[in-house]
């Protein structure tokens, strides 16, 4: 009786397991990368943990923003690409800035690295990975 409850436990908690990390049909294991993990985001899992790290990072460039003020002066305007990893420590890395002026992309940057650290890195089956983004951030001074 302990051996087939200890056995129902085990699938039990590999099944668990298998959801978050990847799935394995016919002798092919696909494994998954799963977001970090943003403050405030800790009690979500699966789709509505990347959702919220989407929503969070969304309001963080938002909430950060501030168009240079010699910028919006000149009327300088363009979209700044911002490249980072979120390392397996969850702090944030700048790979690489394109696009616009220079101070555009020196408010670009400033904007991600205020990016918070993670509660948890992003995980690759069930291993902490650095993982990269993509952000494009549009200046328009509306003049």
């Amino acid at each position: 009786m302990k051996r087939i409850l200890f056995v129902g436990l085990l699938l039990l908690f590999t099944k668990g397991f298998s959801q978050e990390w990847g799935t394995v049909k016919k002798n092919v294991v696909t494994t998954r990368e799963i977001a970090p993990i943003w403050p405030g985001c800790e009690g979500k899992k699966g789709k509505s943990a990347d959702d919220c790290f989407r929503q969070q990072l969304g309001k963080h460039v938002g909430t950060h923003f501030k168009y240079p003020p010699e910028a919006y002066k000149n009327n300088e305007q363009g979209r700044v690409v911002v490249e980072f990893n979120i390392n397996e420590k969850g702090e944030v890395d700048i790979l690489s800035v394109k696009d616009g002026t220079k101070s555009l992309q020196e408010e670009a940057k400033r904007i991600i690295n205020a990016i918070p650290k993670m509660k948890r890195p992003g995980m690759l089956a069930g291993k902490p990975r650095s993982l990269k983004y993509t952000v494009p951030i549009t200046f328009k001074t509306g003049k």
